[in-house]
């Protein structure tokens, strides 16, 4: 059995996972019909040029833009669920999905459309395809804090249907400060916390979202290993970093996949994963990114094997699920 054989075979959690990254173009054109949304592209072909982005501003430009199509609970939901369909083709078991209310609210969805399409389709992917599931609700970092505290206060008659709250959109000039009340009044709520962070801001980023929001996880993370003490205090405590490998190709986080650190990280002690990020627009769900890896920095099973139990173990499933996931993917190995 090849590598990606047998990686494909192990079953796997995913914990950094935009939903609305994963309109697919087909699902775009097809939403824009139902609902009656003009787009400026006339068919597949178009969208996909469109995707031809090179920083996370551009990619933003176009992904707001696909965002406009999503207006009704049954297309939240027929969204989710074709990502589900795709985390049983990769045998993702476990996902842990974040959500923008933001960039639905402000153009008129109400939080309620968005919240009921994702979670019916959550649990329809329970019920029928055994796979797990938490759900992640972002700010949106280029607005202000009072947008982020209505959006809280918004979520707090489904906090039994979201597990946490992150921080994701353009990192630069909003660095995680920004939002140092709202994670502090989330926490107080009971909301697990995570942060985009060292993307494209500086590893002071990821010290901050560690300092000043007190966060689980680090999403992405790849500008720590810029500074060795930042490094070897995420190694000391355990924090996870969400890795996303095609994203930081077609963001120019790195120039080449040759260069991915997902190794480095790996041998500094940290606790990586690999996960899709926007796979729609990034060409690829989770095994597509550990292919990329594996054709690009020939990543050895044991290196791969590491990163699927790391993807369990840095999950917010009780301690008993980790433990018996752990022990499935090991005993498969």
């Amino acid at each position: 059995m090849s590598t990606k054989d047998w990686l494909h075979a192990l079953p796997k959690a995913e914990l950094h996972m935009h939903i609305e990254g994963s309109l697919e173009p087909a699902m775009m054109l097809e939403l824009a019909r139902r609902n009656r949304v003009s787009l400026p592209y006339p068919d597949i072909d178009s969208i996909i040029k469109a995707y031809n982005f090179n920083c996370l501003q551009d990619f933003l430009d176009i992904y707001y833009q696909g965002m406009s199509v999503l207006l009704t609970d049954e297309d939240f939901h027929d969204l989710t669920w074709a990502y589900l369909l795709r985390c049983q083709a990769d045998n993702v078991v476990h996902t842990e999905i974040f959500f923008d209310p933001q960039g639905h609210t402000e153009r008129g969805v109400a939080f309620a459309t968005v919240i009921d399409g994702i979670t019916t389709a959550l649990d329809r992917g329970r019920a029928e395809l055994g796979i797990s599931s938490r759900l992640i609700m972002c700010f949106l970092r280029h607005l202000d804090e009072d947008s982020a505290f209505r959006t809280l206060e918004e979520a707090l008659p489904w906090r039994e249907r979201i597990a946490g709250v992150g921080l994701d959109s353009s990192e630069r000039g909003h660095p995680p400060a920004k939002f140092q009340r709202v994670f502090a009044a989330a926490g107080r709520e009971g909301f697990r916390r995570v942060a985009h962070a060292g993307e494209e801001g500086p590893p002071e980023y990821v010290r901050e979202a560690l300092d000043l929001l007190r966060v689980e996880r680090i999403d992405h993370g790849n500008r720590a290993l810029e500074d060795p003490a930042l490094v070897a205090r995420l190694a000391e405590l355990g924090i996870p970093l969400t890795v996303c490998p095609q994203s930081n190709l077609r963001l120019a986080v790195i120039d080449d996949m040759r260069h991915h650190p997902i190794r480095d990280m790996l041998q500094a002690g940290l606790r990586a994963t690999v996960n899709s990020d926007d796979p729609a627009y990034f060409g690829g769900y989770v095994n597509d990114n550990f292919d990329a890896l594996i054709d690009a920095i020939d990543l050895q099973r044991g290196e791969l094997l590491q990163l699927v139990v790391n993807s369990f173990e840095a999950s917010f499933l009780p301690a008993a699920e980790i433990r018996d996931h752990v022990a499935r993917v090991r005993a498969e190995a």
